[in-house]
């Protein structure tokens, strides 16, 4: 009867709700944070992880804690330089069929294993969206993120591609084609911002809170080195 029960979909909603519960309990006093997303595939000697390191250093130097998927990659990147600063580093592990391993740069690891419960985290916990280079995940967040801005269902909140050259094929694409099919309007092109260097992210954060209000940490964007 258990074993059955255990099986069965019902069961699953416990699982789920576990999750939630861990999740929202964990990151409740979080304070202001950031996500930063990116490819798990990017490493040291890769220049956006070196890109990211130095984001999220100033971030977490200005007083932003950030959170980001807990793997390696640009998510490590992320990790590291958020331990360089003096705010948090948090880390959102999945758990996949080939094993993703926490990066050992964590304050806080929390692991989930629906991709839906982790991305709520993500969103609930996050004043702005920086998203480096990445592959199926990465463009997943994306265009989630731009979905529930679009349609009203969250507020409005930062969100930063980093990497023009990179992210500029997919823009074009999307004036070329789904503009001129009308599936999505110009104006739509207001919900992200495209940067290249680490200190327009801040500055980003902190134009868009000037604007529209929100608790922005106190603290000064300074260039990482």
């Amino acid at each position: 009867m258990i074993e059955d029960l255990r099986k069965s979909e019902t069961w699953r909603v416990f699982r789920i709700q576990s999750e939630l519960v861990e999740g929202f309990e964990n990151l409740f006093e979080l304070g202001p944070a950031v996500t930063i997303f990116g490819s798990s595939r990017l490493g040291e000697d890769s220049f956006y992880y070196y890109q990211a390191v130095k984001v999220a250093k100033m971030l977490s130097e200005a007083g932003f804690s950030v959170i980001t998927g807990g793997g390696p990659g640009v998510m490590e990147a992320a990790n590291k330089g958020a331990k360089m600063g003096k705010s948090r580093s948090v880390g959102l592990n999945i758990h996949l069929p080939h094993e993703q391993v926490p990066n050992e740069y964590q304050d806080l690891t929390i692991s989930f294993r629906y991709f839906f419960v982790r991305k709520l985290m993500f969103i609930k916990y996050a004043m702005a969206f920086v998203i480096f280079p990445g592959g199926f995940g990465t463009m997943d967040e994306l265009f989630e993120a731009l979905t529930l801005v679009q349609t009203g269902k969250i507020e409005s909140f930062p969100i930063i591609l980093f990497g023009r050259e990179y992210w500029q094929g997919l823009i074009d694409w999307m004036k070329s084609t789904l503009v001129s099919n009308g599936t999505i309007g110009r104006e739509d092109f207001a919900l992200f911002h495209i940067v290249d260097e680490p200190h327009e992210v801040c500055e980003l954060l902190k134009e868009h809170y000037r604007v529209f209000g929100g608790p922005v940490p106190i603290g000064e964007c300074q260039n990482s080195k």
